[in-house]
């Protein structure tokens, strides 16, 4: 079913939207969520609360033409949320290592006032990987917002681990350039 007509179930407050979504999505999202959590049944719990969470925004949201980026969002808030409930979060050495890498490029977070700055941050780094080459840009997400491994990444695309990285020190270098241009940095 195509997500169009899952939007439509959930306007239409019809429980078949979920078993849809799950059809179609579950998968995808209870992998994103194990990569967060380390956990098979933690994964399966926040792939059913993206569910309820879905059921709970729209409406007022319509997400028609991005229900896969809709849902990859709410689970990897309710797995990264899961994870920080749990205390694990500062255990979990690859959360970490993430967090590590894109501290380099991004504003502290005591400079960014608040919502107004998030947004406009928010906006620059999507404007930023538009202009990257479409490779590029899903590895970058690959890793920083589905928090794959790089050595995952390397596999799926043929390339060496060594090549991710690079690939993706200077994609972090060159976010710091143009945030600072910006003068968000």
């Amino acid at each position: 079913m195509d997500d169009s007509k899952i939007v439509d179930l959930y306007l239409a407050r019809d429980e078949m939207a979920i078993k849809h979504s799950a059809d179609k999505y579950g998968r995808m999202l209870r992998s994103l969520s194990y990569r967060i959590t380390e956990n098979q049944e933690t994964s399966e719990e926040c792939e059913n609360d993206t569910y309820l969470e879905a059921w709970n925004l729209i409406p007022p949201n319509e997400p028609r033409d991005y229900l896969s980026s809709f849902l990859s969002r709410i689970v990897r808030n309710i797995s990264l949320n899961r994870c920080i409930h749990d205390s694990r979060l500062k255990r979990k050495g690859y959360i970490t290592e993430l967090t590590t890498e894109l501290e380099q490029c991004l504003p502290d977070g005591g400079r960014t006032e608040q919502e107004a700055e998030s947004k406009e941050l928010a906006g620059l780094i999507s404007d930023f990987l538009r202009k990257q080459p479409k490779e590029k840009r899903i590895i970058f997400m690959r890793r920083y917002f589905e928090m794959e491994k790089v050595s995952s990444i390397a596999q799926r695309y043929g390339y060496s681990e060594n090549r991710i990285n690079t690939m993706l020190f200077r994609m972090r270098n060159d976010l710091k350039k143009e945030l600072r241009e910006e003068g968000l940095i």
